[in-house]
């Protein structure tokens, strides 16, 4: 009983199956094409006798006959017939691959997934995602925003491929940054806030202004660059409240909170409630910009693409 046991247990385990051999597929289909040993070998660039000693051991290894020999040649048998489509899928999905893997290393196919920040949104992105999809149509782009602080977390930790981020950026980091903008800081003021009937500003006479200010830990280069610019000026500014992100700052000028120091883009925040002055006297240490992060020792073909394209674009 304990033979026949085993005997029924080892019955249980399914027979390995051989793997099939691309090349013998492609003889296959090439040969069930042209029912004509002849025609397949011209076609194959080989010689009858390997090619028909293909098909034979395609058929050993399937355990089935493909082909009838004909005096004429050949004619595909029932399993043959069912065979060919199936045939014809491997040799297209193994193309694919091919296809895939050699454009995913030359950057014109696979997935780019980018982070930005905000103030991004303001020109810039409209500029890049328009032109990177028209060059590289094969790679499929995500967009993802968060802080300048996060989005350099991601891109070390392999979530995005690169990311657009304010500088300066004050976190210690493995990635590289190249930088895309130089910016300067505008005032940003309640239209009825008396200082915006001044055409420009110098700085201090901003000293008295409660001020809405980046955050310190989630906008720390922001945060620091507009601390620094009024201390240098004589001044701590009066903080009413803080924010993260740029947008955010403004929607709180709009509603007469305070006034702050936004980057110069952000004049195209187009809005009835605020205005923008320029700062004739703003330290040059205040400087504040975009940059790419991006890390290039292990760097995707699509992110060396978006790199390229960013630096020819933006870079000054």
């Amino acid at each position: 009983m304990a033979a026949e046991t085993g005997a029924r247990d080892a019955g249980d385990v399914p027979p390995r199956m051989p793997a099939m051999d691309l090349r013998r597929i492609r003889h296959f289909v090439v040969l069930a094409e042209t029912l004509n040993f002849r025609r397949a070998a011209e076609r194959l660039s080989m010689a009858q006798p390997p090619l028909s000693v293909s098909i034979q051991k395609l058929e050993g290894e399937l355990g089935v006959k493909l082909f009838e020999r004909l005096p004429a040649g050949v004619e595909l048998t029932p399993s043959g017939r069912a065979v060919l489509p199936e045939a014809r899928r491997l040799l297209f999905h193994n193309e694919q691959l091919f296809e895939l893997a050699s454009g995913a290393a030359a950057g014109t196919s696979g997935t780019l997934n980018v982070g930005f920040v905000g103030s991004s949104t303001f020109g810039m992105l409209q500029k890049l995602v328009p032109l990177f999809r028209s060059e590289y149509p094969g790679v499929e782009l995500t967009l993802r925003e968060a802080t300048s602080a996060r989005i350099v977390q991601m891109v070390e930790g392999d979530e995005l491929d690169v990311g657009i981020v304010r500088t300066p950026l004050l976190q210690g980091t493995r990635c590289r940054l190249l930088p895309l903008t130089r910016e300067s800081f505008v005032a940003a003021l309640p239209r009825g806030n008396p200082l915006a009937r001044k055409a420009e500003l110098r700085l201090e006479e901003l000293a008295n202004e409660p001020f809405v200010m980046y955050t310190r830990t989630d906008a720390a280069g922001l945060h620091s660059a507009a601390m620094l610019a009024c201390q240098e000026r004589g001044f701590m500014p009066h903080i009413a409240q803080e924010a993260t992100q740029v947008q955010t700052v403004l929607s709180l000028i709009e509603t007469g909170l305070g006034v702050a120091l936004v980057p110069e883009i952000m004049q195209r925040f187009t809005s009835p409630k605020l205005v923008f002055r320029a700062v004739t006297d703003m330290p040059a240490s205040a400087a504040i910009g975009m940059a790419l992060a991006c890390r290039s020792d292990r760097e995707s073909g699509a992110a060396q693409r978006f790199r390229a394209l960013a630096v020819r674009e933006l870079s000054q």
